[in-house]
């Protein structure tokens, strides 16, 4: 059956089930001689009648009973796999917002670019997302997936790829005690008054974004707080706090009243790409795939890690 045509199959098929040519050529809007033509072709691939025709009838013969016993749920198949594959092809057509923390960095610029080559036909949009509101645009479908700081422990969000695992740093001011030390630990920052965000985010998470593992004191009155970055930077330039910051971050955050300084001791700050799981589509899943590229081709490259910026505070 080499080089076989569907239409042959199709006009078998409808012939099977009509037993009438003239029914079978009009439910595939053919002749009947066209139908008689594709039935000799299948015919002759398969080397033996399929059909017995008389003046009278048209029923199959043995062979074509059995070719179509097993045609049938071939040919449902074949169906099914076009048109799962024109349905994702209609997904993967039209628009993809994506909301970003802070900067967007190496990785999600790579996956964008590979994303925007494999589908052409879909438009993204990049989109800030509050620091102070991680999950905020994802619920309120301003957004339909985001890359956001770790941790996420949301029942209704789908975490996807984790990526640009970064050690921090700390901001603090050209006035501060700390300014001129070549590195931190993490018992250093024990007295430092570490600003931390606010707003509408989750305890879990604000509380993951401020100490993340530093050590207290009771008696250190409560820090300041801010919704965005730009708002946190500029509270260390007027010395008022310290903040907590990837080293990427850092590096592209320069300030002039503004110096960091490693930390060590502290776990390193994770991104990751979310969405919501009601709302999963073939456009966030190619995405998704797409980041997962970049950051493997990124992890096979030893100088990547040194330039590729991850957005924001310590998770």
């Amino acid at each position: 059956m080499t080089g076989v045509e569907i239409r042959e199959l199709e006009a078998f098929l409808a012939l099977a089930e009509e037993l009438h040519f003239g029914r079978a050529a009009a439910r595939l809007y053919l002749t009947q001689s066209r139908i008689s033509q594709l039935l000799r072709a299948l015919e002759q691939r398969i080397g033996a009648r399929l059909v017995e025709r008389t003046s009278r009838s048209v029923r199959l013969t043995p062979l074509g009973e059995q070719f179509l016993t097993g045609l049938r749920p071939a040919y449902t198949a074949l169906h099914t796999v076009l048109d799962d594959a024109r349905h994702a092809a209609r997904e993967l057509k039209g628009g993809l917002r994506l909301g970003f923390q802070g900067v967007t960095n190496d990785y999600l610029l790579t996956a964008l670019d590979t994303f925007q080559r494999r589908f052409p036909d879909c438009v993204t949009d990049l989109v800030e997302v509050p620091l102070s509101d991680p999950f905020g645009a994802l619920y309120r479908r301003e957004v339909d997936a985001a890359v956001v700081l770790l941790p996420v422990h949301e029942p209704d969000l789908i975490v996807g790829p984790v990526f640009s695992r970064q050690p921090p740093m700390l901001a603090v001011s050209g006035k501060h005690p700390l300014v001129g030390r070549a590195s931190l630990t993490a018992q250093d920052l024990t007295d430092c008054p570490l600003i931390e965000v606010g707003g509408p985010a989750p305890d879990y998470w604000t509380r993951a974004q401020s100490r993340a593992g530093l050590p207290s004191d009771p008696g250190t009155p409560p820090p300041p707080t801010v919704g965005t970055l730009a708002e946190g930077l500029a509270l260390v330039a007027a010395d008022r706090g310290t903040m907590l910051l990837c080293r990427p971050t850092g590096t592209y955050h320069q300030h002039p009243a503004v110096t960091y300084i490693p930390v060590t001791g502290l776990r390193d700050s994770a991104l990751a790409l979310v969405w919501h799981r009601d709302r999963t589509t073939a456009r966030i899943r190619a995405f998704a795939e797409s980041l997962t590229t970049a950051t493997e081709s990124a992890a096979d490259e030893p100088s990547q890690g040194q330039k590729n910026p991850s957005s924001l505070l310590l998770s």
